[in-house]
């Protein structure tokens, strides 16, 4: 039988691999294939050019990332113990890989040679980049180095790998070690029917009665919102917070601690071996920021712009607890709860209330004319598709001139055995091929939201609404792209500090009534939300936003701040450096085993280290543009006919700075994030 990882059709054929079968083989099929195909390259030629360099090394890549994407993702969203074993025997076999082709000197220097050559000025500006971007990544990663000092960072790249898989193993399996067993219905009280649905089937499903409320983000999120026990609340947030730490229920089970300083101590030896002083300098070299301190004095400001309202908003929602329960302090498993109550008697509204309307496939539905009103695309969805779970849907997007330009999947709700969290990955890149036809590119959008019950259908939180919006933004990024290299196309090559933008910007859509008219129908009535409803929620936008605006530069300046101050002498210091941070910006009380940093992936497990910030920075440059928007017309043709030219379909062709000005006409400007965020105020309109 033929491996399916080795398919190089236009999508994988997942139900067809076996993994223990199929992963580890085709893996190394397709590495010592590249292997070959590089030797040969390189040994039976003299003078290099596009066509007899760069248009082969592609080809490898791609062929690589077409038998990989799909385990990957799988490793992500249906993990087995087998999965696990076979992923994690050839995680090891990738780096090497990977170390080796980038730390080839005699590569390096063909791919300088054509930089060098007077075909280079002859390439179109997509090859010259890709060229470009090329040298400076074989220079971060070691190509100039000794030889002593290749086989360190070639061993310290393998154990990175090894420990940033083992951090997001441990927070899954920390995550599904702890439930909570509850057979007295008094102690659910507040909890809505929909959240006592799915923990009356979690406990049927193991062969339980009553309910069993899980650490599954949908459930938790709505038992810290809605459940009256605040016993049950702490027990809660202290499972959910000690996650795979030294803490909590399980603590030492799956701590992550020792993991988290060894990759703090790894990358700093990684930036050291380069030149770099710390691992936050590496971090900004293929970043928009160029400095550390243009990071820190950004993300500085945004705090003194935001400490009153946030203090304010602190203020109101003690007071309120204290009048409603007579609570004297406020713990951090109160204010979810609390919050949701302000909410209710400020804005007599619910969330709720809210749910009802927004059905999945109808935001969905929604949310595909929206896009087709601003840039003219077509959604449709194809069936007979081969998926890895039923609940997964696949969707074919086609131009203003009707021409495929890809496709994407969903997979959209929480289950065991799926990473938490929302994220748009890629599964096939756009190119072009050597006999003239374009690879279109592919891409998967996963979500964690509560599964449909029966037989109502999935109802979605305004904050879910937003979340999917967000991440179909990523997947516009990804499909749109018109550029013709994959190392340049969609996502590829756009500095990390603004690859939040395309998917920000599209958050904005979900709060404008004319939108809400798309994306809203009763699952039951299939009524748009009325006026009433809509007026309330509007009002709701920013509430709280100063609170909210605060934990995300906690996250971020915790981010810097570990990888920027760094000291092998100390070690890592991260509880010392959060408690810090804290001290200067929390908007809760934090107790003392809260460990919040053990299940912080983006970081510890992701592509975000040193560079969380990307969120608020990026967040700057979609408000502007949106506001460009909003002065011309939310649906309005022309504006998005120029964002589609100038920022989806571009890739990283550009610098994102040239990008943004292209469509908005001028260097973005803050105030347009504070006025968004409800934080604008004369002193702050500077």
């Amino acid at each position: 039988m033929e491996n399916p990882l080795l398919s190089q059709g236009l999508l994988p054929s997942f139900s067809s691999i076996i993994p223990e079968e199929h992963i580890e083989p085709a893996l190394k099929q397709v590495i010592s294939q590249n292997r070959i195909q590089l030797a040969e390259l390189l040994g039976t030629q003299t003078v290099f050019t596009w066509d007899n360099l760069m248009m082969p090394l592609e080809e490898m890549n791609d062929r690589l990332a077409k038998a990989w994407a799909p385990v990957s993702h799988m490793h992500s969203v249906v993990e087995s113990d087998t999965l696990r074993s076979v992923y994690n025997i050839c995680l090891p076999l990738l780096t090497d890989y990977h170390t080796e082709i980038m730390q080839n000197e005699a590569l390096f220097k063909a791919i300088q040679s054509v930089a060098d050559s007077p075909e280079y000025q002859k390439l179109n500006t997509a090859q010259r980049k890709v060229i470009d971007n090329e040298i400076r990544d074989f220079k971060l990663a070691g190509v100039n180095l000794d030889t002593s000092a290749k086989v360190r960072f070639a061993e310290l790249q393998k154990q990175l790998s090894k420990l940033t898989t083992e951090f997001a193993e441990n927070l899954l399996d920390a995550t599904h070690a702890w439930t909570l067993h509850v057979t007295d219905p008094n102690a659910l009280k507040g909890l809505t029917e929909e959240t006592l649905k799915i923990a009356s089937q979690n406990a049927e499903q193991r062969n339980m009665s009553g309910w069993l409320l899980t650490l599954d983000y949908p459930c938790y999120s709505a038992v810290m919102r809605y459940l009256d026990n605040r016993e049950l609340r702490w027990l809660m947030y202290e499972a959910y917070v000690t996650r795979a730490s030294d803490q909590g229920p399980h603590a030492g089970q799956y701590d992550n601690s020792p993991i988290m300083e060894n990759i703090l101590h790894i990358r700093h030896e990684l930036a050291n071996l380069l030149g770099f002083p710390n691992y936050a300098e590496y971090s900004l070299a293929t970043k928009m920021a160029d400095t550390p301190k243009l990071v820190l004095d950004f993300l500085y400001d945004l705090l003194e712009r935001s400490k009153k309202h946030a203090a304010d908003e602190i203020l109101e929602i003690t007071q309120f607890a204290k009048k409603q329960d007579g609570i004297d302090q406020l713990e951090a498993w109160d204010f979810a709860y609390y919050t949701e109550k302000l909410r209710q008697e400020k804005y007599a509204l619910a969330q709720e209330e809210l749910k009802p309307y927004f059905p999945a496939h109808k935001v969905l539905a929604g949310m595909f004319t929206v896009v087709n009103k601003l840039y003219g695309i077509t959604i449709v969805e194809k069936s007979n598709v081969d998926t890895w779970h039923p609940q997964v849907h696949y969707f074919e997007v086609f131009d203003a001139d009707n021409q495929l330009r890809g496709g994407f999947y969903t997979d959209l709700y929480a289950r065991q055995h799926k990473r938490d969290g929302a994220w748009m990955d890629d599964c096939r890149m756009r190119r072009r091929l050597a006999d003239g036809s374009v690879q279109l590119p592919v891409a998967f959008l996963t979500c964690n939201f509560t599964r449909p019950i029966g037989n109502k259908p999935a109802l979605l939180t305004q904050d879910e609404v937003e979340t999917v919006f967000h991440e179909f933004g990523h997947c516009l990024h990804h499909l749109m792209t018109k550029i013709d290299y994959a190392a340049i196309s969609g996502i590829n090559g756009v500095a990390w500090d603004a690859v939040e933008f395309p998917s920000q910007i599209m958050e904005h859509w979900c709060w404008e009534k004319e939108t809400i008219a798309l994306i809203s129908g009763h699952y039951e009535t299939d009524e748009c939300l009325p006026d009433a409803l809509f007026t309330k929620m509007r009002a709701t936008k920013n509430f709280q936003s100063g609170m909210h605006m605060l934990r995300q530069l906690e996250f971020s300046l915790f981010d810097f701040r570990i990888h920027l101050e760094y000291d092998p002498e100390k070690g890592g210091r991260i509880q010392t450096i959060i408690d810090e941070i804290r001290q200067q910006v929390a908007v809760v009380n934090y107790p003392t085993f809260n460990r919040f940093q053990h299940s912080f992936s983006h970081i510890f497990a992701g592509s975000y280290a040193a560079g969380y910030y990307s969120y608020k920075w990026a967040e700057v440059l979609s408000s502007d543009a949106y506001s460009k928007f909003e002065e011309t017309g939310i649906f309005n043709p022309e504006t998005g006919k120029s964002y589609l030219e100038n920022i989806l379909e571009v890739g990283g062709i550009r610098e994102p700075m040239a990008s943004f000005v292209a469509f908005r006409g001028r260097q973005p400007r803050i105030d347009a994030l504070l006025r968004h965020s409800g934080l604008l105020t004369g002193e702050n309109n500077k």
